[in-house]
């Protein structure tokens, strides 16, 4: 499928903030689609905030928070529910016994498997529009724009 004149030069004029939200909101609404035939059905895309930045060896409320640019009451909100419905556990964090860790549970380490196959389903599709060539050119820009930014972040 070709773009005509018209959406072409709708599509240039985007800025980059657009270039990318739009592939990115496609993205969380067929992972979505996806986890909702799966089974997942007291998921909201609101919840895959955690789910975006929760790494294996698990992390802290705060962290979390800061990494998804939200408050800790509203990150608390959606851990406290993932965790009743049994995606996440929280454990004491053993660097600072006041602290906890939220760790992926069984549950949730099923569901994230499923969330990838959904992903590489996206990037096979993706990748037939553009082609095999373009799909890699496109991931290695994004790696390396990934890379410089997080370079630019202050350390702790």
């Amino acid at each position: 499928m070709s773009l005509d004149k018209a959406e072409k030069k709708e599509t240039t004029s985007r800025m980059i903030g657009a270039l990318l939200r739009v592939p990115f909101q496609a993205t969380v609404s067929q992972i979505y689609e996806g986890l909702t035939k799966a089974g997942y059905s007291d998921l909201r895309p609101s919840h895959f905030t955690v789910f975006q930045h929760l790494p294996p060896e698990g992390a802290r409320l705060t962290e979390l928070a800061e990494k998804a640019q939200i408050t800790k009451q509203s990150m608390g909100y959606l851990i406290e529910y993932l965790e009743e419905c049994g995606y996440i556990r929280r454990v004491p964090d053993p660097a600072d016994g006041r602290a906890s860790l939220i760790l992926w549970s069984e549950k949730g380490k099923t569901l994230e498997r499923e969330a990838r196959r959904i992903m590489l389903r996206i990037e096979e599709d993706w990748s037939t529009y553009l082609g095999e060539a373009r799909f890699q050119q496109l991931r290695e820009t994004l790696k390396d724009l990934v890379f410089y930014l997080e370079e630019q972040e202050p350390k702790n």
